[in-house]
C-alpha cells in the first residue's frame, strides 16, 4: 500500500518549488474554485463526508461531519467562523509548519472552500509562538490571495471572505480548540468547559468549527479529485493521504506524505532508512506524538497498520503521526520522564487532578528512573494515571497520563529491575533531576 507520486496533495513538501500563488497555481491551486463553491454548501459537505477525511489534528473526528454540526443559517444575527489550529505543539509533530512555508495556498483556498460550506465570514489562523518565519510566509501568501481578489470583499469568487493570522506566544495549551478560542479573544489559555461546544458557542460566542491545518489544506483536492479518489486511498475507515513526522533512531528522519494505513515497517523502511543498527535494535515506537502511549518493538515488527482504528486497538493511537522511534540505546523510563515533565510544565492549572496530578507522577517517575521506589510504588503511580485520565475539561490529563500508562504496561520489568538493582547497590541522593 505505497501512494504513487500523482496522488500526492503536497506537491511542495520540501519548498523545492516556488511557494507563491504563481507556483501553487501551476501545482494546481485555484484551479475552479468558483465551480466548485457554486456546487452549493451541502454538496461539499456531502463530499467532504464521503471522502474518509477525519480530523488530521489527532482525534481523527470525521472532518465533514464536523462541518456539519455548524448552524444552517443565522437565526439571531450571529456570524460564523472557521479557526483553523496552527500551534502545532505536540512533541514529534513538525508537519503543518512544512505546508505553512512550502504550499501555504492549499490551506487559504481550503480555508474559503471550507469557510464557504460552513457558512463562515471569515477565517482566524492561529500559528504556534515559535513559528515566526511561518507565519510571515503564511501572511505573504494571504496578501498575494486578497491582491489576486481570490478572497476579501468583492472578490473573483463571489463569496465575500477574509483571513486572519494570530500569532500564538509559545503555550501547549492553546492547541486545544477552546483555549485557542479564550486565546484569540486576548484571555488566557485556559480550556472551556463543553457544552456549549464550539459550533454553537465559539469564537466571541459565535458558531465556529475549529479545524487542523492539513485538515483544511486537503479539502482543494478533495473538491477537485472527487470524494470516491481520495477514499480509495488508505485502510477502510481511514483513508487518503496523511503526513508522517519520523523522529528519533532512524537513519534518514523526514517528514513524508503516504497512504494512510502503510505498515511501520514500510514507512520506515521506504523513507526513513531503516532503524538505526538495524531492526533488531528497536526498543519502541512513540506513533503519534508525545502524548500517545508507547508501542514496544514486538508490536511494530509484524503488520502495523498506521491509522486511527488500528493504533487505537494497540491501546496507543495515530495522535498527529509523529511517530518517535526509540532503539536500544534509549533509556525509556527517563525518556517517559522527560515526556511526564513536559505535560507538568504546560499544564494549565485549571483542573486539580491535572493541576497537582502532573507534577505528582512526574517526581515518583523520575524517582523510578534512578530505582529510588517501591515496587508497590508502581501499582500505585498507575492508579493515580486514571485518577488524572478523564477527569479535566480538556484531554491534557489524558495526555500525561497515557505515556505512563504504556511504559508500566509494556517496559514494567525495566521499573523493576531498577528498583532491585538500586536496593542491592543503593546511591546518594541526587541534588536534584536536570529538568529543573
Amino acid at each position: 500500500m505505497m501512494l504513487d507520486d500523482k496522488d500526492r496533495i503536497f506537491k511542495n513538501l520540501y519548498g523545492f518549488h516556488d511557494w507563491g500563488l504563481a507556483g501553487a497555481r501551476a501545482r494546481g491551486a485555484w484551479d475552479g474554485t468558483k465551480a466548485i463553491l457554486e456546487k452549493g454548501r451541502d454538496a461539499i459537505i456531502n463530499e467532504v463526508k464521503a471522502s474518509g477525511l477525519r480530523g488530521r489534528g489527532g482525534a481523527g473526528f470525521p472532518t465533514g461531519l464536523k462541518w456539519s454540526f455548524m448552524p444552517k443559517e443565522s437565526k439571531d444575527g450571529r456570524p460564523s467562523y472557521l479557526v483553523v489550529n496552527a500551534d502545532e505543539s505536540e512533541p514529534g509533530t513538525c508537519k503543518d509548519r512544512e505546508i505553512l512555508r512550502h504550499d501555504p495556498h492549499l490551506l487559504i483556498e481550503g480555508c474559503l472552500i471550507a469557510g464557504f460550506a460552513m457558512g463562515a465570514v471569515a477565517a482566524y489562523i492561529y500559528v504556534r509562538g515559535e513559528f515566526v518565519r511561518e507565519r510571515e510566509r503564511l501572511q505573504a501568501a494571504i496578501d498575494q490571495a486578497y491582491e489576486a481578489r481570490l478572497i476579501g470583499k468583492n472578490n473573483i469568487h463571489g463569496y465575500d471572505f477574509d483571513i486572519y493570522v494570530h500569532h500564538g506566544a509559545g503555550a501547549y495549551i492553546c492547541g486545544e480548540e477552546t483555549a485557542l478560542l479564550e486565546s484569540l479573544e486576548g484571555k488566557k489559555g485556559m480550556p472551556r468547559l463543553k457544552p456549549p461546544f464550539p459550533a454553537n458557542v465559539g469564537l466571541y460566542g459565535c458558531p465556529t468549527t475549529v479545524n487542523n491545518v492539513e485538515s483544511i489544506a486537503v479539502v482543494p483536492d478533495i473538491m477537485r479529485r472527487g470524494a470516491a479518489w481520495f477514499s480509495s486511498i488508505g485502510r477502510p475507515n481511514n483513508t487518503g493521504t496523511k503526513l508522517f513526522c519520523i523522529s528519533g533512531h532512524v537513519n534518514r528522519p523526514c517528514n513524508v506524505e503516504e497512504a494512510m494505513g502503510i505498515t511501520f515497517r514500510e514507512l520506515i523502511e521506504r523513507h526513513a532508512g531503516g532503524i538505526r543498527g538495524g531492526w533488531d535494535n528497536l526498543l519502541a515506537v512513540i506513533p503519534g506524538g508525545s502524548s500517545v502511549p508507547c508501542l514496544p518493538a514486538e508490536q511494530c515488527l509484524g503488520d502495523l497498520y498506521m491509522d486511527f482504528d488500528t493504533l487505537r486497538n494497540l491501546k496507543s493511537g495515530l495522535g498527529t503521526a509523529a511517530v518517535i522511534v526509540m532503539d536500544k540505546s534509549t533509556d525509556i523510563v527517563r525518556a517517559i520522564a522527560r515526556i511526564s515533565y513536559f505535560y507538568k510544565h504546560e499544564s494549565c492549572g485549571q483542573c486539580t487532578p491535572c493541576r497537582e496530578g502532573t507534577g505528582w507522577m512526574w517526581r515518583v517517575l523520575s524517582r523510578m528512573a534512578e530505582g529510588r521506589a517501591q515496587k508497590r510504588e508502581i501499582d500505585m503511580l498507575l492508579e493515580v494515571t486514571t485518577q488524572v485520565e478523564g477527569h479535566t475539561i480538556c484531554a491534557l490529563g489524558d495526555a500525561a497520563a497515557w505515556p505512563i500508562q504504556g511504559l508500566i504496561r509494556h517496559f514494567r520489568h525495566e521499573i523493576e529491575r531498577r528498583i532491585d538493582e538500586y536496593a542491592a547497590n543503593p546511591h546518594p541522593e541526587p541534588v536534584a533531576m536536570a529538568a529543573e
